[in-house]
């Protein structure tokens, strides 16, 4: 196995597509599609593309870390008590193990993603 691997931005594979889980739903009917790239470490760091369309959900990461990187599209952060905070094709942020807030995709947004925990 290499210890190197390309996250390919446009994967040529199927995505799976998801609807958020009903208790974490605030506003609308985003859809969700996740290219899966890889794990490594038993699992505690995963990669890959995910894409969703516009809608309002909770964002919860628990003990996890994500580091999110945005391709396309514009979506609103609000943290639990903070202020919202806008990021575009082009930005890139973490979420904290404990974070939680409101994600509001503004336009279909479609981000890297790499997941510890």
């Amino acid at each position: 196995m290499s210890l190197l691997k390309t996250i390919e931005q446009n994967p040529a594979s199927a995505p799976a597509k998801s609807l958020p889980d009903p208790d974490r739903l605030v506003e609308g009917s985003p859809e969700f599609k996740t290219w899966v790239g890889e794990s490594a470490r038993n699992g505690e760091v995963r990669t890959g593309i995910w894409q969703a369309t516009p809608g309002v959900t909770r964002s919860i990461k628990g003990k996890t870390c994500e580091i999110c990187f945005i391709l396309e599209g514009v979506i609103e952060l609000t943290p639990d008590g903070g202020e919202p905070i806008i990021y575009r094709a082009g930005d890139s942020f973490i979420m904290k193990p404990g974070y939680t807030g409101n994600w509001h995709t503004i336009e279909t947004v479609k981000k890297i993603y790499v997941t510890v925990g």
